[in-house]
């Protein structure tokens, strides 16, 4: 039991939330033409992929010496010793497995643009820390965050239960992944002494603190632009408010503060949720 644990501590359940919402928000938004598999499966192939991307994340984090034992962040196991390189090697096996049958399937559903976004999903997956052209290292991952857990997820799973495209529902993942460029830039910001010591230059290591707290910004009042984009004049504009009070929050934490401030920030995808959820009910 502890061994199980161990191992769902180790896929950060707390912040799948990022990949989950995005679809989740998408099969509602395409209820009319619901399945319960195809749904099932989209979630489930993209909760995996980002797990996949924890594992290799905390893999070769720790093989380059970024990941040690006193981190200001989160405590990592292969760091702390608690499983072997093997084992890591082991989970990330088993893990891209899983995507690949769940992916299979959606394939099957979707056809050749789902086959696409799966591989690409794998190897960006891989890329965002391994080989010495990892995108965490070279301070373009925000790009890919915004898109993969952002519009990607929203259009691909809308695709897979209606075989079509949306404008609204390409503006609706925007907002999902302005959130994760706010978590991402959270998450920078917080480890840039550390980065830097080590090589991995993130925007903020690059251009500096001032320069995040900016992109943080930037990316709140982009999901005030795309959630009217999506929504018009709806509950979801009250999202935006949030994200401005965590920017204030931002410029003033420090040390470990940053991990509650990055936990609040993942959870405005929660509240994303909640707001969609009111906006459609008063629109039926």
């Amino acid at each position: 039991m502890n061994k199980i644990k161990l191992w769902f501590s180790i896929c950060r359940p707390k912040t799948l939330i990022t990949s989950a919402v995005p679809i989740l928000i998408s099969i509602i938004y395409a209820r009319d033409s619901f399945a319960f598999l195809p749904a099932l499966a989209v979630l489930l192939c993209g909760v995996s992929l980002q797990v996949l991307s924890n594992l290799i994340n905390d893999y070769y984090d720790f093989a380059k010496g970024l990941d040690q034992a006193k981190r200001l962040g989160p405590q990592r196991a292969l760091a702390e010793g608690l499983v072997s390189k093997q084992e890591m090697k082991k989970a990330i096996f088993v893990n891209i497995i899983f995507s690949l049958l769940t992916g299979l399937y959606l394939v099957f559903v979707g056809g050749w643009p789902i086959l696409l976004t799966g591989l690409l999903s794998i190897f960006f997956a891989w890329l965002y820390t391994a080989t010495p052209y990892a995108l965490s290292y070279l301070g373009i991952a925000d790009i890919f965050a915004f898109a993969f857990y952002g519009p990607i997820a929203s259009c691909g799973t809308y695709f897979i239960l209606t075989q079509a495209f949306s404008w609204q529902v390409f503006f609706m993942g925007c907002v999902s992944g302005c959130i994760s460029m706010m978590v991402l830039t959270c998450n920078n910001i917080r480890d840039i002494a550390s980065d830097k010591k080590h090589g991995k230059r993130s925007l903020c290591v690059r251009f500096g603190k001032k320069a995040g707290e900016t992109e943080y910004l930037l990316s709140a009042c982009l999901i005030a632009l795309f959630a009217y984009c999506a929504f018009a004049f709806s509950f979801v504009l009250f999202l935006p408010c949030f994200a401005f009070v965590l920017y204030f929050q931002l410029l003033h934490a420090e040390g470990k503060t940053y991990n509650l401030l990055l936990f609040k920030t993942s959870l405005l995808n929660v509240v994303y949720l909640v707001l969609f959820l009111l906006h459609e009910f008063i629109t039926l």
